[in-house]
């Protein structure tokens, strides 16, 4: 693996020249817009434009392959969670380095990813961006790694180096490949690149593989048998922790003082003065200082220096330790170089146990908030974070969070995994959620729903009801009152619900149908919600009442609409009409009483229509006319034969 540069992210516009043109900023949902402004420049004395241009706040949720991370990593974000809360953070280590370690295989994953990708497209400048991916990503999980073994696992002296060991061989993997390519070789021993595995292997403390390549060389040279035979005993000898056996600190680094008292002597001996190569292993074994230096180009990182030099000079190192020996390695692989590198210094921060350092050098250099937020939230979960809850006004975790999650709220899907790191955010997670959710674009009914049922679930009342409102509103443009009327009973909102209401009413005046008779059947409690919704709900149970021929209770309801003053007063007229077949069948259906009220609301009806109406035509008049002229005949009539028949019932 190449060594990896960690840039701060700097938006640079394509084709504006901040220093010649002076430029105006607004910010937008997530976004930000930028455009030239009338005042001039520093070096032109042009005028501003009427260009805008959008720089977006988090460019990477729009890579396919990155959304795996942020939807992978939310799933392990949401478990974490959930788990469940202990007294001691200690008796959760075990689980903290596990989630830990699964973060980095889902980083690992889509570094992987990206590597194929980026090799195997033809476009260029997708292929730099895909690397420039891959190269963050890299020094993503590289920066993580290390927090996992100084913070989360925080190995003791002993264990330590083995796991800064293991650190450094995961990030430097690419000595591998050197091998397999030495090997696969005619002649593997006279391969240009024989002696620098040989020399990395031992650079990382592999002395199994370096001493398997050694063999090679040593059944190559029998004269030097002798020679490669003692190094390989002082490799085989080298002393290694073990952390799960009886063995003490102490006992190991007394162990391990006689050993390198051995490899001393023998450099001192000349036992490898015929053989550069060997004397300049066994100068490694050692430490020393100069040998490790002129392997710059194997070690390729001031931290690999740093591993090495304590594996051969201080392997039962302290964690209190390591910042003097991570201060000093750098100043000797970087020489007199002006600055650190922006990885440079988070690696540093981190060797000497400064988390908050750490944290604010990766909001700087890296160009999203993933990293800090997740590693922040699990940091948190290790209470290692106390110290720093007020930096920013409120708990530093909640702060990272609440970034990320407005970042995620940008993307048409992404939104719906911010939803869980708001609810996760116990101060301002719900106010963060209530001014994000309304502006969720609302581009379709399953939408919607989705953010509904977020929004019910937190009992969000009045974005449940601003939803509503809006799906209800763009229904009734479409002309689709089922929908419109269902979403104007989810809101509650009564004088919508008698608007769509009045649409189903003049609908069916013109059509002589109901539509969405489903609906309309369902409304249950519903109806209640306003009166002309009760009304419509009412009106329909006549219809179907009159089509079971249960006409008794049909004239009796339509009856009760009108004398109850249910039915809005310009609808009475289409009741009256509706009257007419009970009113015509051989039976009686309304007795003289009901006949009578009939009578008064017809009355009271044409008492109010004193002058013709101006909007209808003089065949609309003719007409209604008419049907007053029938009605009043089959009124008298209904009430004849209602008084003969509760006449002749009264006789009898």
């Amino acid at each position: 693996m190449e060594e990896v540069d960690v840039e701060p992210a700097i938006t640079v516009i394509p084709g504006v020249d901040s220093g010649q043109r002076h430029m105006g900023f607004v910010w937008g949902p997530g976004d930000i817009l930028l455009y030239e402004t009338q005042r001039k420049g520093t070096g032109s004395g042009e005028a501003g434009c009427p260009l805008i241009h959008v720089v977006r706040k988090d460019e990477d949720i729009y890579s396919p392959i990155l959304r795996k991370l942020f939807n992978e990593s939310h799933h392990i974000f949401v478990g974490l969670q959930q788990s469940k809360e202990e007294t001691s953070s200690k008796t959760k280590r075990p689980q903290f380095v596990s989630v830990s370690k699964n973060y980095r295989s889902v980083i690992r994953a889509c570094m992987e990813e990206l590597q194929q990708i980026a090799v195997s497209t033809r476009d260029a400048a997708l292929s730099t961006q895909y690397c420039s991916q891959v190269s963050i990503l890299l020094a993503v999980e590289l920066i993580w790694n290390l927090c996992e073994v100084l913070f989360i696992e925080a190995a003791p002296a002993g264990s330590l180096l083995l796991h800064l060991l293991d650190w450094v061989r995961l990030h430097k993997a690419d000595v591998d490949e050197k091998a397999q390519e030495v090997l696969h070789s005619d002649s593997p021993t006279t391969h240009h690149k024989y002696w620098d595995v040989v020399i990395c292997y031992v650079l990382q403390g592999r002395m199994d593989e370096s001493r398997q390549m050694l063999a090679k060389q040593a059944s190559q040279q029998p004269a030097a048998r002798s020679m490669f035979k003692t190094l390989d005993s002082l490799m085989k000898k080298m002393p290694v922790f073990n952390p799960v056996g009886s063995q003490t600190l102490t006992e190991f680094d007394l162990k391990w003082r006689h050993w390198h008292e051995e490899c001393e002597l023998h450099l001192q001996d000349g036992s490898f003065s015929s053989n550069s190569n060997l004397e300049t292993i066994c100068k490694i074994l050692l430490g020393h200082e100069e040998t490790l230096l002129n392997q710059k180009e194997q070690l390729s990182t001031w931290y690999h220096l740093l591993v090495t030099r304590l594996l051969y000079t201080h392997p039962s190192v302290k964690p209190t330790e390591l910042h003097y020996y991570a201060q000093s390695s750098m100043d000797l692989f970087l020489d007199n170089r002006s600055a650190p590198e922006p990885l440079d210094s988070i690696l540093l921060a981190a060797f000497e146990f400064d988390i908050h350092q750490v944290i604010k050098d990766c909001s700087i250099a890296l160009s999203n908030w993933w990293f800090v937020a997740h590693l922040t939230d699990l940091l948190d979960h290790c209470k290692l974070l106390q110290s720093h809850n007020l930096h920013f006004g409120s708990n530093l975790r909640e702060f990272l969070l609440l970034e990320y999650a407005s970042g995620l709220f940008t993307h048409h899907s992404l939104w719906q995994l911010a939803v869980d790191y708001f609810d996760h955010c116990p101060e301002f997670g719900r106010m963060y959620l209530e001014l994000q959710i309304e502006r969720v674009p609302l581009d379709t009914e399953r939408k919607a729903l989705k953010v509904l049922r977020i929004c019910e679930q937190r009992q969000l009342a009045e974005q449940v009801r601003s939803i509503c409102k809006i799906m209800a509103k763009k229904a009734v443009r479409n002309n689709r009152l089922g929908s419109a009327l269902s979403w104007s009973i989810r809101a509650k909102d009564a004088a919508f619900a008698t608007l769509i209401s009045d649409r189903f009413l003049q609908d069916y005046c013109a059509r002589g149908t109901f539509s969405d008779l489903d609906l309309i059947d369902n409304l249950g409690p519903a109806m209640l919600l306003s009166d002309r919704l009760t009304f419509l709900g009412k009106y329909r149970e006549f219809h179907k009442m009159y089509g079971e021929k249960r006409f008794a209770e049909a004239a009796k309801l339509l009856l009760s609409l009108m004398t109850a003053r249910i039915a809005p007063h310009n609808f009475w007229m289409t009741l009256l009409t509706d009257a007419l077949p009970l009113l015509e069948q051989k039976q009686v259906i309304f007795s003289a009483d009901q006949t009578y009220e009939l009578m008064h609301c017809l009355e009271e009806l044409m008492s109010g229509k004193t002058e013709p109406s101006e909007k209808r035509t003089v065949q609309e008049e003719d007409i209604e006319t008419t049907k007053v002229e029938l009605l009043r005949l089959a009124l008298a009539r209904n009430l004849a034969a209602a008084v003969v028949k509760e006449g002749t019932v009264d006789s009898l």
